[in-house]
C-alpha cells in the first residue's frame, strides 16, 4: 500500500489533514539538536527543542528533513574544580555508536577563498533523516573557536547544508530556519536560482515567500552579529554570485545604520514567515525589531508566535507515562486526538505512588530526604535566569522543609554565568547546607529526564522579559510538578492558579520576596497538609500541559505556515 493510498486507519495526521499537498516537503535547519544523550550536538533548549521538533514530525507524518552539523568534539562536560568553578572537557563523538549513517555524498563550501568539502551522516529519528555536515578542523565543537570560526560554521550549516541536500536528491519546498546561525542558506537559495537564470529580486522574493524564521532569543548576546569586513570576506563572493553587491549585501543584515551585520535581520528580512516562541516573546521581538520595518507602527511588526512545546513521550517518566496509556491516553498523537482530558480521571493514589517512585530516584542520585518537599531548578546558567534568586534569603529558605536540586552549564565564554554556578556550588558544598542544597553535574537529556519528574515544585525566575520560552516547566509540568515560577516565556500564557504559583515582581527584590512568601504561606502547607488538592492539582498539569503544549501542537501551528509558504513557491524551487 503506497502511502497516498492508507487507509484512514493507518493514515498519518498529515495525510488526513493535508495529504493532497503530495510535494511539500520542509528542510529544518538548526545549529543544534538535541535527539538523545549519546549524540551530545547540543547545549540546551535550542537543541532540544529541534529534537522534539523532528520526533513530533515523524509521529505526526509531517513530511520534514532536519539539517545540521555533526561536530566530533560534541559539547562539552562538564566538570567543577575544588574552588566551584566550572571545567570542560570535550569528548569525541563517535558517528557509528550514535546511530548515525554516512552517505554518499560530499559539499564543497568556499569559505575566504578555501574549498572546504564536507562529509554527509544522516540519523534517522523516527521516520525523519537528520542530515549533519561534518568538515575536518571545522566542526570540531559547538559554539567553540572564536568569530571566524563561527562564521565559517555557520556558512558551512546554511550552504553547505543546502547543497548537501540537493546533491541528496532531497526537494525541500519550504525552508525553516531555527534560530538564525542558518541563515546565509537564504543567500545560497538566491544564488542557485540566479544561477539558473532568475532574475536576482524574483529569487530574493521566491526564497522570502518559502522560508519559516524562528527566533528564540531577546536577549541581545543570543542574536548573531558580524563584522562587516568579515562577512564581506566571507560571503561576499557568494552574494556577488547571486547578483548582491556589497551594499546591498550589508544592508539586508543592518540594523538601523549601526556597524555590523545581524542574522536575525538577514533572517526576518529574507522570510515571509516570522515567529518568536511564547506570546509573550512574539511581542517582544515586535518591539526589538520593529526598525526593520519603518513607518510602521510596532504591533504591527510581521512576527508572530508559536509558543514552543515538547515531545510527551520523550518526557514522560515511565511509571507516568504507563498511567496515562492506560487511562486511555495517546501521548504520540495530535492534540486533538490524544485525549489528554482523560488524566483528570485518574486514580489519585495511583498517580502519587509513581511520583513517588520518581521521587526516590531522584533521592537516591542526589542524596535527598525524602520527607522533606523537592525544588527543581536547572537550566542554562545565564545572569539573566537569575539561579541565586532562591539563596538571596538563605535563613528564610532553610528555615522551611524544603530541599533544592541545582542543575545546568553555562556558556563556555560566559564568565559571569560561571559566576553565578560558583556561588551556587560553593553553597552546596557548605557542610551547613548539607543535603539542603544539592548541584548536580554534567546536566544533559538523560539527567534531565531523571530529575525533572522526581522534583515537586519547579522553579524558574528570569527577569521578565527575557525569558523567551523556559521548556523545562513545560516538562515538568508533563509529569506533575507544579510550577513556581516569573510570569514569563509559556508561563505567562499557561499559568493557572489549578496548576502552579505565579511569581510577578517588577524587581529582583520584589521577586524575592514573593517566592519566599509563597514557598512559606501557600506550597509548603499545600504539600504537607493538603495531598488531595495537591493531586487533583498534578492531574491539572499534566492534562493541561499534554493539550496544549505538547510539540505536536506547536508543529500543527508550523503546518499553518508552511502550507502557504508551499503554495507561494509551487512555481519553481530554489
Amino acid at each position: 500500500m503506497t502511502t497516498i493510498e492508507a487507509t484512514t486507519e493507518t493514515a498519518s495526521w498529515w495525510q488526513r489533514r493535508h495529504g493532497g499537498e503530495r510535494d511539500l516537503r520542509v528542510a529544518y535547519f538548526c545549529m543544534e539538536f538535541g535527539v538523545d544523550e549519546v549524540l551530545p550536538i547540543y547545549s540546551g533548549g535550542l537543541g532540544v527543542l529541534a529534537g522534539d521538533h523532528l520526533k513530533a514530525a515523524g509521529e505526526l507524518g509531517v513530511p520534514l528533513v532536519g539539517v545540521g552539523l555533526l561536530y566530533r568534539g560534541g559539547y562539552f562536560r562538564q566538570g567543577l574544580d575544588t574552588d566551584g568553578r566550572q571545567t570542560a572537557e570535550y569528548q569525541p563523538v563517535d558517528p557509528e555508536a550514535a546511530g548515525l549513517v554516512r552517505e554518499p555524498a560530499e559539499v564543497e563550501v568556499a569559505l575566504g577563498g578555501e574549498a572546504v568539502r564536507a562529509r554527509v551522516w544522516r540519523k534517522d529519528v523516527g521516520s525523519v533523516p537528520l542530515y549533519l555536515l561534518e568538515a575536518d578542523w571545522l566542526t570540531d565543537a559547538l559554539y567553540g573557536g572564536d568569530r571566524e570560526h563561527r562564521i565559517r560554521q555557520e556558512l558551512l550549516l546554511g550552504v553547505g547544508g543546502v547543497r548537501a541536500l540537493a546533491a541528496l536528491g532531497v526537494e525541500a519546498s519550504v525552508f525553516h530556519m531555527n534560530e538564525g546561525h542558518s541563515a546565509f542558506l537564504a543567500i545560497e537559495r538566491v544564488r542557485a536560482l540566479v544561477g539558473a537564470g532568475w532574475d536576482t529580486d524574483a529569487a530574493l522574493e521566491h526564497v522570502r515567500a518559502t522560508t519559516v524564521f524562528t527566533t528564540h532569543t531577546p536577549v541581545p548576546a543570543g542574536n548573531e552579529v558580524f563584522a562587516a569586513d568579515l562577512v564581506e570576506r566571507y560571503v561576499g563572493p557568494l552574494a556577488a554570485e547571486a547578483g548582491l553587491a556589497r551594499e546591498r549585501l550589508l544592508e539586508l543584515g543592518r540594523v538601523d545604520g549601526e556597524e555590523g551585520f545581524g542574522l536575525t535581520p538577514l533572517a526576518l528580512r529574507l522570510c515571509a514567515y516570522a515567529n518568536g516562541v511564547s506570546e509573550l516573546h512574539g511581542r517582544v521581538a515586535r518591539e526589538t525589531w520593529a526598525c526593520l520595518w519603518p513607518g510602521r507602527p510596532a504591533e504591527e511588526t510581521p512576527i508572530g508566535h508559536v509558543t514552543n512545546g515538547i515531545h510527551p513521550a520523550t518526557w514522560l517518566a515511565p511509571p507516568l507515562a504507563a498511567l496515562v496509556r492506560q487511562a486511555g491516553v495517546d501521548p504520540h498523537a495530535a492534540p486533538d486526538e490524544a485525549r489528554w482530558e482523560r488524566v483528570l480521571a485518574l486514580d489519585g493514589e495511583a498517580l502519587w505512588r509513581a511520583h513517588e517512585s520518581c521521587r526516590a530516584r531522584v533521592a537516591e542520585v542526589a542524596g535527598l530526604d525524602p520527607g522533606r518537599l523537592t525544588i527543581g531548578f536547572a537550566r542554562r546558567f545565564a545572569t539573566y535566569k537569575r539561579a541565586g534568586l532562591a539563596f538571596s534569603q538563605l535563613e528564610r529558605l532553610l528555615a522551611l522543609p524544603v530541599q533544592v536540586v541545582v542543575a545546568g552549564k553555562a556558556h563556555p565564554a560566559d564568565e559571569p554565568g560561571k559566576d553565578v554556578m560558583q556561588a551556587v556550588v560553593r553553597l552546596a558544598r557548605d557542610p551547613a547546607h548539607a543535603g539542603r542544597i544539592v548541584f548536580l553535574e554534567n546536566y544533559d537529556l538523560g539527567l534531565a529526564r531523571a530529575l525533572i519528574p522526581g522534583c515537586d515544585v519547579w522553579l524558574n525566575t528570569p527577569r521578565r522579559p527575557l525569558e523567551a520560552s523556559g521548556t523545562s516547566g513545560m516538562k515538568a509540568a508533563l509529569n506533575g510538578v507544579l510550577n513556581l515560577s516569573v510570569l514569563d516565556g509559556w508561563w505567562a500564557e499557561g499559568h493557572a492558579p489549578e496548576i502552579g504559583w505565579a511569581i510577578d515582581g517588577r524587581t529582583d527584590d520584589e521577586d524575592a520576596e514573593q517566592l519566599y512568601r509563597l514557598l512559606a504561606e501557600e506550597v509548603v502547607p499545600a504539600f504537607f497538609d493538603d495531598r488531595p488538592r495537591w493531586v487533583e492539582m498534578m492531574k491539572a498539569s499534566i492534562a493541561r500541559t499534554g493539550a496544549r503544549y505538547s510539540m505536536h501542537r506547536a508543529l500543527a501551528e508550523y503546518a499553518e505556515r508552511y502550507l502557504p509558504a508551499h503554495a507561494a513557491g509551487s512555481g519553481g524551487r530554489g
